[in-house]
């Protein structure tokens, strides 16, 4: 996908946010661990990238699930396959 540099940075931004929350309210993270967390599973891409965005195919719900709970997240606690109503808010 091609995006402005405007869009990619607020799509970048969006998903940091949504990592960071989920990260602090269900990792336990503090609200400064969880934004450095963000930072560093969603580091800007520069436009000339070759896969640039392409973190974006799954949700930063997948990821900070991922990072929590480890690749089986899915079968191990099938309750947090889909993201919680309060994190559906932040959009």
């Amino acid at each position: 996908m091609t995006w402005s540099e405007t869009e990619y940075l607020d799509y970048l931004q969006s998903e940091r946010r949504g990592y960071a929350w989920v990260m602090q309210h269900h990792g336990g993270l503090t609200s400064a661990e969880a934004h450095e967390a963000a930072l560093e599973r969603y580091p800007y891409e520069p436009e000339d990238a070759p896969y640039r965005g392409l973190v974006f195919h799954d949700e930063a719900w997948h990821w900070a699930m991922v990072a929590i709970h480890g690749d089986r997240y899915v079968v191990e606690h099938p309750e947090l396959v889909h993201p919680s109503p309060d994190y559906q808010a932040l959009a």
